[in-house]
């Protein structure tokens, strides 16, 4: 399929950029072509946000960063309707979940109410400001970044209800020797992801997306599948087992 050779030919583009992350830049396309949002963890100064940046080049897609502080309100991240007095109307502003690549910055720095904020937009492709609800243009995918717990103060750690929007939650380690000497050779001269230019286009991304759902499991394998989701609802070290929805991602 022309679509899929396009996949690995930007796949490779990203990994020409985010030197030494070829398991994170895999797990990240497994997320996006399976209609699911990603968590990344690592310290800050990883590339997380150059990785997501040049996703949405690669993809010709529009990118939004929201930097996550105890400060930023639900409607900074989804949007308002103002009043405008020139018109005398109340006009819809939408916020930055109107694109195709979110990067929702240290989403644990963020209060509980604000991570709340994207429950909805991440589940169902849409938000409601004051009512009113929005369909989001496909494809829609979040990437969400959190440096490491233990290192963290001032944090508010993401709520069950959250993490389970995550398809996958991912710990970028810090590149190689030769790997970091080859980012500061390439780096200190110029921005290898001025050079990107788009690899396949939305419209591939979304027909991709509806070819894995039509995969056909066989009953031996969900069975099995299961049979390990019920085990962890089950398990005395574990609080709450995973759900009907991640037994699905």
């Amino acid at each position: 399929m022309e679509a899929l050779h396009k996949i690995k030919k930007a796949k490779e583009a990203l990994n020409n950029v985010i030197l030494g992350q070829e398991e994170a830049v895999d797990l990240v396309f497994i997320t996006l072509l399976s209609g699911g949002h990603i968590l990344l963890e690592s310290v800050p100064g990883s590339g997380k946000t150059k990785l997501a940046n040049a996703l949405a080049k690669l993809i010709k897609g529009n990118f939004r960063r929201i930097q996550f502080t105890p400060d930023v309100l639900p409607s900074d991240v989804t949007g308002i309707q103002f009043f405008n007095p020139k018109t005398q109307e109340f006009e819809m502003r939408m916020g930055p979940v109107d694109t195709n690549i979110l990067l929702a910055d240290e989403i644990n720095r963020a209060t509980p109410r604000t991570q709340s904020s994207l429950l909805e937009v991440m589940e169902e492709n849409q938000t409601t400001i004051d009512g009113e609800t929005i369909q989001l243009t496909p494809p829609f995918f979040v990437i969400a970044s959190q440096n490491p717990i233990e290192s963290n103060q001032g944090t508010f750690p993401l709520p069950e209800a959250q993490l389970d929007r995550f398809m996958m939650m991912v710990k970028m380690d810090y590149p190689s020797y030769n790997n970091e000497k080859q980012i500061l050779k390439n780096q200190r001269l110029t921005d290898p992801i001025n050079d990107l230019s788009p690899h396949v286009t939305k419209e591939d991304i979304i027909a991709l997306q509806k070819e894995v759902r039509k995969i056909e499991i066989t009953d031996i394998v969900m069975d099995y599948l299961l049979e390990l989701v019920r085990k962890t609802r089950e398990h005395e070290d574990i609080e709450i087992g995973v759900s009907s929805r991640a037994a699905l991602a």
